[in-house]
């Protein structure tokens, strides 16, 4: 009888430990929900998104270096029209313009980003909302997994508590690119395949299918996520060619035909320009303190680069450390106490683009690898520790004094996370944005605005993206002048300030503009130059 009592007491509290923890996961629900929007205009419209904008406006670059760059004076509409939709431009000129531009980046996510601003405006925030609002989607996606990879809603609350205030999806939640996309269609195809496995219909094959379709349309690293799966198929299956074999070779070859015509796009239209930053080479050490880097920032994100000055980022290490160890005993713990079924899918999520993108890097010692192409890995990783998490919380054959501890290195964890995010609202530009780029362009800005009739001269080279970046940051009072390459200006009077902009050097037009009209400039910025005439 007393035995039974105390089995009964056990589970009252277990109920109750597991109620307050939901209760707890739905309030960093609010917060994550919260932060995904909070100062969502705030952050510099940088290059990637000023090249997103463009593909949304329909426009490609030639068209508008040949309507802009004739000398004219211009004004802020002129060069933001090739930054929003318009009527000259419909869906079909947008995939066109991503066809002979951007082959690689391929078109769901600008399409639909498009649509959205038609219905809901072009404002810096409006069109960041549309990532920030697919990002919500994570939430249930991550919880459906866990249920079918762990057979447990509590890993999938958990799951859901770590994703909500993770800071790399909270960066990624606010930029105009299809990461938030690419991570709620790999949770999608990931949830599709386990449910045709597990219930072996038709449709159940037919709807991962689709979910397959949608991912290689969405990112192209989608197809190592697919590859893997395919690898853990093969696994589960022994390398047998059984009935579920058969379904996904099916499957995938039906929605590999789909993707068969932006293939050929892609080997027509190379644009190996736009990949020209992976030849940056490295060192050894700066490819492993990157990868740190990429993985710890799951978890921990204070901006801080490994090119940073100061002492934050020495004290950051012994954290870092500690995070890699819990990340390494999650890996493990899932490979320990989970069936085959589980721990395999877990590994072949981490390693789909993760361990292609780590063998190049340090054979090469190229910057391959950076935190948005390694997505996949880090939703593996958290799916780890959200099952460590759970497990060692409220497991009934763990000690009490071991929930204690579990409890608190989880609420520390979570802690790290949520003040990476208030870090996050902060400042104007963040380490995804290139930083090193574009540091100075808010001084810049501020220091043209400060005219009372100002004139910034430029040319075709650094339309886009120096430019249009910088035009986002311009009072409207400013006026645009974007001349051919090797051609100089008609400077006017009547302008109380006039600026040389040149993120890209152009010495004919720096020694042109000195020598024809008699002006001497002095540098006021590192891409800026004010033109002056002497008394």
């Amino acid at each position: 009888m007393r035995l039974s009592q105390r089995k009964t007491q056990l589970s009252q509290k277990s109920t109750i430990s597991k109620y307050w923890l939901r209760f707890f996961i739905i309030i960093l629900l609010v917060i994550g929900v919260f932060f995904r929007f909070v100062n969502i205009d705030k952050k510099l419209y940088w290059g990637d998104e000023v090249f997103s904008s463009l593909r949304i406006s329909g426009y490609t670059q030639l068209e508008m270096r040949e309507q802009l760059s004739n000398g004219r004076l211009l004004g802020i509409e002129d060069l933001h029209k090739y930054q929003h939709p318009n009527p000259d431009k419909n869906a079909i000129d947008t995939i066109k313009g991503v066809i002979l531009e951007d082959s690689q980046i391929l078109p769901l996510y600008i399409l639909m980003t498009r649509f959205w601003v038609e219905c809901f405006g072009d404002s810096v925030a409006a069109i960041r909302s549309f990532s920030a609002f697919i990002s919500l989607l994570t939430f249930p996606c991550i919880y459906l997994l866990c249920q079918e990879l762990f057979e447990s809603s509590l890993v999938g609350w958990i799951a859901i508590g770590l994703v909500a205030v993770s800071p790399i999806h909270v960066v990624y939640a606010q930029e105009v690119r299809s990461y938030s996309l690419w991570i709620v269609t790999i949770l999608i195809s990931s949830i599709a395949l386990l449910r045709a496995m597990r219930l072996k219909t038709n449709v159940s094959w037919l709807i991962y299918a689709a979910t397959l379709s949608i991912g290689f349309y969405t990112h192209l690293f989608f197809t190592l996520v697919a590859l893997s799966q395919g690898i853990y198929v093969v696994a589960i299956e022994r390398f047998r060619l059984t009935k579920t074999s058969i379904y996904y070779l099916l499957s995938s070859l039906a929605a590999f035909i789909t993707f068969v015509p932006w293939i050929w796009i892609i080997i027509t239209n190379p644009q190996p320009e736009s990949v020209a930053w992976t030849n940056t080479k490295q060192t050894v050490f700066m490819s492993v303190t990157r990868w740190v880097g990429i993985f710890s920032r799951a978890f921990i994100d204070l901006n801080i680069t490994p090119n940073d000055p100061g002492k934050l980022k020495f004290v950051l290490i012994p954290v870092i450390l500690i995070l890699l160890a819990l990340i390494s005993y999650s890996i493990y713990f899932v490979c320990r106490r989970t069936s085959k079924e589980v721990w395999l899918f877990v590994l072949t999520l981490i390693g789909a683009v993760g361990l292609p993108l780590l063998v190049t890097d340090f054979v090469f010692l190229k910057r391959y690898a950076t935190s948005r192409y390694t997505l996949p890995s880090v939703l593996g990783i958290q799916l780890a520790v959200a099952y460590l998490f759970t497990t060692k919380i409220t497991s009934i054959s763990t000690k009490a004094w071991q929930k204690k501890l579990w409890s608190i290195v989880a609420l520390i964890v979570i802690m790290g996370e949520v003040v990476s995010c208030i870090v996050h609202t902060q400042p104007q530009i963040w380490w995804n944005q290139v930083p090193e780029k574009y540091q100075a362009y808010p001084q810049m800005a501020n220091i043209i605005n400060q005219g009372n009739k100002p004139l910034l001269i430029s040319d075709e080279d650094n339309i886009i993206p120096p430019l249009q970046v910088l035009s986002n940051l311009i009072d409207p009072k400013v006026q645009f002048q974007i001349v051919a390459n090797n051609q100089l200006p008609e400077i006017t009077n009547g302008f109380s300030d006039i600026f040389l902009f040149l993120f890209e050097p152009s010495d004919f037009l720096k020694a042109g503009i000195e020598k024809v009209y008699n002006s001497k400039l002095q540098q006021v910025s590192p891409f800026l130059w004010k033109i002056t005439k002497p008394n």
